[in-house]
């Protein structure tokens, strides 16, 4: 049986994903890397290998990756040396005998002119990467996750509303937890081999449809309120965000004020064999009063 390491194992969507390949396959077919294996030892207690591994270290890399046939690589944080890092998995993977690499890049349309600082550009790198190294690669590709839009409209939208730039573009948002399931299933079943595929979420939804949405579940008056960039960022500070996270923040609303994520393919829901959650579905089990949610 194929062998399957997944990086990334203490952080949200590398242990999500070995989660749901729990759920597959054998857990003695299954390998977490972390730079700390502590971080993960929820996973070794379900009978997941951790082994320790740094992006950065590549010999370290290329002994970890040893025996194993699949990789899903999880993108490393912004305002690092993803290239380097990457770029050191992608030959380690190779070096070791890998066979197959799954990568996890926001999706980006060619002809768009949006970009964002420390993805958009690493992100390609990597394509590129993957696509001249002979390896069988799969890309799964992200939109932004449903778990982001409360710290995009500014923090406290029952308190205070949406407070996002003016802007009507949409986004297909969706979940880390749907996400990795649909990363176990890439990298358990057949057929994906050399495909892209395009994670969105559905329906795609805008900044003033997030207000009345949340109007409609919570059961009170959500305004959508337009602020400069200026006062976006502000306020994000004054919520407790540095200011260049703020601004990093501040280019994911330019993008879903853009309509860059606001596609539609079905990748998703095809992988899931259902309906993914919805952004009203989601926002009502963080928002929903017990009032509203017992009338509903």
């Amino acid at each position: 049986m194929t062998r399957i390491l997944v990086t990334g194992a203490s952080g949200n969507i590398g242990r999500l994903t070995l989660k749901h390949l729990l759920k597959r396959v054998p857990a003695n077919y299954i390998v977490g890397l972390a730079r700390d294996p502590g971080k993960a030892a929820d996973l070794a207690a379900d009978g997941i290998e951790i082994r320790k591994g740094d992006y950065f270290d590549y010999e370290g890399l290329v002994r970890a990756f040893e025996g194993i046939d699949k990789v899903m690589l999880v993108s490393t944080h912004a305002f690092t040396d993803r290239n380097t890092q990457h770029e050191n998995a992608i030959n380690a993977a190779k070096q070791s005998g890998v066979t197959h690499i799954v990568y996890m890049p926001i999706i980006h349309n060619a002809d768009s002119a949006i970009k964002l600082p420390q993805v958009t550009d690493e992100d390609l790198f990597v394509e590129e990467k993957l696509k001249a190294s002979g390896l069988t690669y799969t890309l799964v590709r992200h939109p932004p996750f449903l778990e982001n839009i409360q710290g995009y409209v500014g923090g406290d939208p029952l308190q205070k509303g949406v407070l996002t730039p003016a802007g009507t573009g949409k986004a297909g948002y969706a979940c880390r937890e749907e996400l990795a399931e649909a990363h176990a299933v890439v990298l358990t079943e057949a057929g994906h081999e050399n495909k892209s595929y395009s994670l969105y979420g559905d329906p795609a939804v805008s900044f003033s449809n997030i207000a009345q949405i949340l109007s409609d579940i919570s059961g009170k008056p959500v305004p959508f309120k337009t602020v400069s960039d200026q006062e976006y960022i502000a306020n994000l500070v004054s919520a407790g965000l540095p200011e260049p996270a703020a601004g990093f923040v501040l280019m994911w609303v330019h993008g879903v004020n853009a309509g860059e994520w606001e596609g539609k393919t079905g990748d998703l829901e095809k992988l899931l064999g259902r309906k993914p959650t919805t952004p009203a579905q989601f926002l009502r089990a963080n928002y929903a009063s017990p009032e509203v949610e017992t009338e509903s």
